[in-house]
Order: C-alpha cells, then structure tokens, then sequence
C-alpha cells in the first residue's frame, strides 16, 4: 500500500459579491486565484462576510498544524501580486501550526466574521 502524503494547507479564496468581482480594481482575480492554486489546493468560496476587507484569503492549516493547534488565518486586502507571493510562500512553509505568520502578512491578518 502506497504511503500517504499528509495533507497540506488549503486556501479559500472568496469570489462572491465584492472579493473577486470589478469593485476591487486593479487586481487580476482569475490570475491570482491560479497563481495560489499553483502552490496549494485552493477552494473558492461564496461571501465570506468581510466584504469591507475584499478580497479575502483564508489559510487552512495542514493535518500536521492542526496537531500542532494551527487554526485558520484570515487574511484580508490582498489585492496585490507580492501579498499573493507571501501567502504562497507561507504554505510551502507549512503555514498555521507549523511554521511561523511572517511580518509582512500580519499587516493582513483579519477577525472572521463573529470573532471579536
């Protein structure tokens, strides 16, 4: 029996009402989308409801951070190709759990909807 990969960091990507749509301009929703599906499994989601903070990415941990007590990070205002990057490069790092939020992308660090 073939030895199983454990599962990585997942990103949610909201594309709904304004994450994603012509009211945040300037930014290549369908490239970013497929830039960070390059690096990671990604899922698109309905509205998120945070649309003050479009667009909004949410970083899942792996079954490893998990164990580790990674939670979900959300981040919003990515709206420029080097945030993208920086989330890229924080889940090939490991991402909640495992490996460190960098600097840069706390800047980003949003509440979910409901959390204080």
């Amino acid at each position: 029996m073939p030895e199983m990969e454990p599962a990585p960091c997942r990103i949610v990507v909201c594309r709904d009402c304004c994450c994603g749509s012509p009211k945040v301009t300037g930014v290549d929703h369908v490239a970013q989308t497929a830039r960070l599906a390059e690096g990671a499994p990604v899922r698109i989601s309905d509205c998120l409801g945070v649309c003050d903070q479009a667009n909004v990415i949410v970083v899942q941990p792996s079954a490893a951070g998990r164990a580790a007590g990674g939670r979900p990070v959300w981040l919003g205002l990515v709206n420029d190709p080097d945030a993208t990057e920086d989330i890229l490069g924080w889940a090939h790092a490991g991402g909640p759990g495992v490996a460190p939020l960098p600097d840069i992308l706390d800047l980003y660090a949003i509440n979910p909807p409901g959390r204080p």
